[in-house]
């Protein structure tokens, strides 16, 4: 169980790092934070490419940040995306991507549950958890052959 005053505070790391966003094509700047079991917090902003596909999601940069460096079992993500230049007091819910979903998805905490905070302001957000929004996914245990 999180507390409330560790959501709040990741919220507002995701605004933080929504502050990095690179978003020349969308102007749409996201942010993302995650907790990670040993207790770090990652953060992460969308950064967008003139080739497309190339663009990675805030949700996914904070990833890959947290496992580069060890850290592979997350608690919780906090995240908040809007125009450029959006009033940050209310803002409209930014669900992380499917993309993004399965990503999250391949670092669950042995709980089986992740905490999902999507923020419309620095100070209300809601909650959900990964597997509300990806039900019935698929995950490292569903490749148990390739692992033995």
């Amino acid at each position: 169980m999180i507390k409330e005053e560790m959501k709040q505070y990741l919220v507002k790391e995701a605004f933080l790092a929504r502050e990095n966003s690179y978003a020349p094509y969308s102007r749409f700047k996201v942010g993302a934070a995650i907790l990670t079991t040993d207790g770090r917090i990652f953060r992460g902003a969308n950064i967008e490419n003139a080739s497309y596909g190339a663009t990675i999601c805030a949700e996914r940069t904070a990833a890959v940040k947290a496992v580069s460096e060890g850290s592979k079992s997350f608690v919780a993500v906090a995240v908040v995306g809007a125009e450029e230049n959006a009033d940050l007091e209310h803002l409209d819910l930014a669900y992380p991507c499917g993309i993004c979903r399965q990503v999250l998805r391949e670092f669950l905490p042995p709980s089986g549950e992740l905490l999902i905070l999507v923020a419309t302001s620095p100070t209300e957000y809601f909650e959900s958890s990964l597997n509300a929004l990806l039900p019935h996914s698929f995950g490292p245990e569903d490749l148990g052959y390739l692992l033995e």
